[in-house]
């Protein structure tokens, strides 16, 4: 168990060990969510991310090609079967 103290302005400061196991990291922010108990939960805030924000992400990485579903999976088998063979050839 962690201690805190409390400043006169009302913050805590966080340990390194305490900020890795919660996977927060500077400039991170956290939620704090107020239990009915009188406990409060601490975690990482994730932002919500609506596929509307992530529309273009990728635009102008690709060189224009379209493949369908079937080229996709085909190129997928392809790529694991060299990568299980590269594993049993000998050096």
């Amino acid at each position: 168990m962690t201690t805190l103290t409390v400043t006169d302005r009302g913050e805590v400061t966080f340990g390194q060990d305490v900020l890795k196991h919660l996977g927060i990291k500077p400039g991170d922010r956290v939620r704090l969510d107020l239990l009915p108990d009188g406990r409060a939960e601490l975690k990482a805030d994730q932002p919500s991310r609506s596929w509307r924000q992530l529309h273009g992400l990728l635009k102008g990485k690709g060189n224009g090609a379209r493949y369908s579903i079937e080229e996709i999976d085909e190129a997928i088998a392809e790529a694991g079967a060299a990568a299980g063979m590269a594993g049993l050839e000998r050096p």
